[in-house]
């Protein structure tokens, strides 16, 4: 082989190796983008359902202790969602305000356990406040009741399905992540490592699913 040819070699198993670098940063930015895109929609459906829940509080139809429960756990939720900082945006900066909605994904490592208690907690409470099937169909039956829990049970609904699609989200991107020659290359820049969002929200047997009569 002559010298000539084992430039064109060399050259080519470069240029192979390098579209292989770029095609594997395209790929793993493309799966932050993605994370942080579920990441917002997941916030704004917690968002939807503590709201659900305040309205459903102040609405009269709960009994007192229930109200005053379920209006605190609402709240909380409410308040933890609100002052905790996006992680992504230094990340992904051409985002803007999609990466602005994202509160799940906190500044601290603080701001994330205390947003998941206190969906969790909601959840919870929620759960208990409402009780069965029977105490389920006397708020349906009261003005405005069941639109209220119609509305409840739908934000409920888009929770767990924008939790499992951000889950899904972050899985990837940590497989990803975690091979040898992305972490070598340092592939995934100064983007931190996400992580699942942990929360109860397991579906109140009380309620109807979206779609199914009540």
């Amino acid at each position: 082989m002559t010298w000539s040819e084992i430039t064109v070699v060399v050259a080519a198993a470069l240029l192979v190796q390098l579209w292989w670098v770029w095609v594997a940063a395209s790929r793993l930015d493309r799966l932050h983008r993605k994370v942080a895109t579920s990441c917002a929609a997941l916030d704004n459906q917690l968002v939807r359902r503590a709201s659900a829940a305040a309205e459903l509080a102040s609405s009269g139809l709960l009994d007192p202790v229930s109200a005053v429960l379920v209006g605190e756990a609402a709240w909380t939720a409410l308040s933890a969602g609100s002052h905790s900082r996006p992680d992504l945006a230094a990340d992904v900066p051409d985002l803007g305000t999609t990466i602005d909605a994202c509160s799940l994904e906190g500044s601290t490592v603080e701001d994330q356990p205390e947003r998941e208690r206190a969906e969790s907690d909601l959840s919870r409470t929620v759960r208990a406040a409402l009780g069965g099937a029977d105490e389920v169909r006397a708020l349906r039956s009261a003005p405005l009741g069941a639109e209220l829990v119609d509305a409840l049970a739908a934000a409920w609904y888009r929770v767990q399905l924008a939790r499992r699609f951000h889950n899904e989200a972050v899985a990837q991107t940590q497989r990803v992540r975690r091979k040898l020659l992305v972490r070598m290359l340092r592939l995934h820049g100064r983007a931190r490592m996400p992580r699942t969002v942990e929360i109860d929200d397991a579906w109140p047997e009380a309620f109807a699913r979206p779609g199914e009569t009540a």
